[in-house]
Formats: C-alpha cells, structure tokens, sequence
C-alpha cells in the first residue's frame, strides 16, 4: 500500500472546535482549548503518523471581523495566510450555530486551489438530526468540497472518517517527520500556551484579549523542570486582577498550570510567575513580534 503525506490546515471561525479536533488527531493538550473566542493565536501544528502516512495538520486563529487591534488583524492574516499552500484545506463549522463569521473562512476555502472537505462538528448537540441534510446543502452550495464529514470531537465521534478522507485528499509520499512527534512547537511554546489557557478559564470575560505569555526560563535540573513565566497585561488596573487578592488567582493559575506541563511532559514542574504592564501591546506591531505573534 503506498503511503501519503501532506498538510492540512484547520479554518472556521472562533469557537467551531478546530483545537478540540486537533487534540483528539494527535491524542494529546496540543492546542489550548477555553469557551472563550480567540484562544487560538498561533498557527500549531500537530502530527498523525499511522501505517497509512503522515498528515501534518495545522490549527489557526478562527476568522473574525473584529478589526480594533492590530492583534486581531494579525491574527486573521495568520489563518489566511496558513490555508495558502496546504494540500488540504478543512473547514469545521458548528453544527448548532453558524454567523456571518463562518462566511469568512467559507470564501477561503472557494479560493483554495486544491482539495477541501466540509468538517460539522459538534453533532451531538443537535436535537434534530434532520437539520443536518439543509446544514449540508447550505454550506455544499458554497464551495467544491471533495467530502463532508459529521463529527463531535468532543465525544471523538466520526474522527477516524475525517481521518480517512483526508488521505484520500493527499499525494503519495513518505513522512517528514518521525512517528513519535506530533508537533514542530517547543516544549517551552507549550508550557506558556498552558499558562495562558488557564488564565483565559480563571479570568473575567474582558481582561484574557490584553494578555500574553512568555517563557523566560525553561531549565531542566536533575529532578525536575524549571520554568519562569512572564504575563504581560496591556493596562495597570488588569495586573492587580491576574494577581487576585491576596495572590490567591495567581496561586490557582499557577497550580493548574503546573500540573497540566507536568501531565503533557510526564516530568516534575516548578512554575513561578509574575505579571508586568506592557501598555498597548495589542495594538503595537513591533511588541507583538517580541511577544512572539508570528506576521
């Protein structure tokens, strides 16, 4: 049998399910997950090795019309970027909801000049199965999908289909990457991300947008890993709220954070945080490149 190889990339808009999908490919916390829209700032790649091939997906921002920040324009040219040149383009929409946000990601995939497949997620949440068949029609009117797969990636339903289809969607070749790897990110991006989820869980709905980590100490010593972290803050009043009283929301970031690296990396954690004050970071170009946003 004749392996294949490629790329996939992931696109929809905030809050589909493409980070959950992703985790459930590679089978472990790749990609952070919240309630929250734009968790996902980075381009993250994960990779499914098995006797068929290899198929590197890639998981991008969700596409969104805020445009208020240079933050959010980035991140938008980050996943528009992304799904030029992949063999694959994958489009996950919500089954239960759909906005004119999903319109966005839709008209990347009638530009795509290669293969494309319609991911609905989420299925388990719907009432009426029935709904599925107009679902399908609406978004299959749109754009040339080679196949449409029905999935709920949080209960890992239909996962191995997606996975089918999309080697069918991919040229013959031999792995890029070793079957043990499941991702180009370092250990250090990881741990930061982790950092980051949960700051977004434990914050009020306003402050996650203005904040950033940053890995500045990644160490391993004889018995366990080392690791201090940065949280930047775009405005003073926000530093008091990520520290809590009495440091107590600090303290419970830290803790949860520290057994999530631990658990992915199967190694002993010392995490110390603190915060600092960058005004305006999201709107500065220059800061979001030192702060790792990729153009």
């Amino acid at each position: 049998m004749s392996r294949r190889f490629g790329h996939a990339a992931l696109i929809g808009r905030p809050n589909v399910g493409k980070s959950t999908l992703l985790n459930r490919i590679v089978d472990a916390p790749l990609a952070i997950v919240t309630h929250k829209p734009q968790t996902t700032r980075h381009r993250i790649m994960g990779i499914h090795s098995e006797a068929r091939g290899q198929i590197v997906f890639v998981d991008t921002p969700g596409l969104h019309r805020r445009r208020d920040h240079a933050l959010n324009r980035r991140l938008n040219r980050i996943a528009a970027d992304t799904s030029r040149g992949v063999d694959v383009l994958v489009l996950v929409i919500d089954a239960t909801r759909q906005t004119d946000e999903d319109d966005l990601a839709l008209a990347q995939v009638a530009q795509h000049e290669g293969q494309s497949i319609l991911v609905i997620n989420k299925i388990d949440l719907l009432k009426d199965r029935a709904e599925l068949l107009k679902l399908t029609e609406r978004w299959v009117a749109g754009a040339d999908f080679k196949a449409v797969v029905y999935v709920s990636a949080l209960r890992n339903d239909g996962v191995e289909d997606l996975l089918s289809e999309v080697f069918k969607a991919l040229p013959e070749g031999e792995p890029a990457y070793p079957e043990d790897q499941f991702t180009d990110r370092s250990e250090r991006f990881l741990a930061a991300e982790m950092v980051r989820e949960q700051l977004m869980l434990q914050l009020h709905q306003e402050i996650p947008y203005g904040l950033s980590v940053i890995v500045e100490r990644f160490e391993r010593t004889g018995t366990r890993i080392e690791i201090d972290a940065l949280i930047v803050v775009s405005e003073d009043r926000h530093k008091g709220m990520v520290i809590g009283r009495q440091g107590q929301v600090l303290k419970r970031v830290g803790s949860r954070a520290r057994a999530a690296i631990g658990e992915l990396l199967g190694e002993r954690v010392h995490l110390n945080l603190h915060v600092r004050t960058r005004k305006g970071w999201i709107d500065d170009e220059g800061q979001l490149d030192e702060l790792g946003y990729s153009r």
